[in-house]
């Protein structure tokens, strides 16, 4: 599966990037393709291109504060995912994820 995934949190720093880790890690380890966009307070980070986005399979924002440019992603299969979820548990958000599919 190929997946696309936007992590943010308020300050945009510390579980920003934690729960990127967290998922990235999880979805390889399940052989999966995964691209994710850190967002915060100091701007963006590995910025999803057109041609990530238009080939994913799901998209994922595991947010706890609003997606930036979210229409890049109209028209595709999102899961809404609270960051801290990904934190506890990233097995089991990727459970989530791959039964939404």
């Amino acid at each position: 599966m190929k997946i696309v995934a936007i992590t943010a949190c308020p300050a945009g720093v510390a579980h920003t990037y934690m729960a990127a880790k967290a998922l990235e890690k999880e979805a390889t380890r399940r052989g999966h393709s995964i691209f994710i966009e850190k967002q915060g307070t100091l701007g963006i980070d590995d910025e999803l291109t057109e041609e990530q986005i238009e080939e994913a399979d799901v998209v994922v924002f595991a947010v706890s504060v609003s997606v930036e440019d979210e229409e890049r992603f109209d028209g595709k299969h999102i899961v809404d995912i609270e960051i801290g979820k990904i934190l506890e548990n990233a097995s089991a958000v990727l459970d989530e994820i791959e039964a939404s599919i």
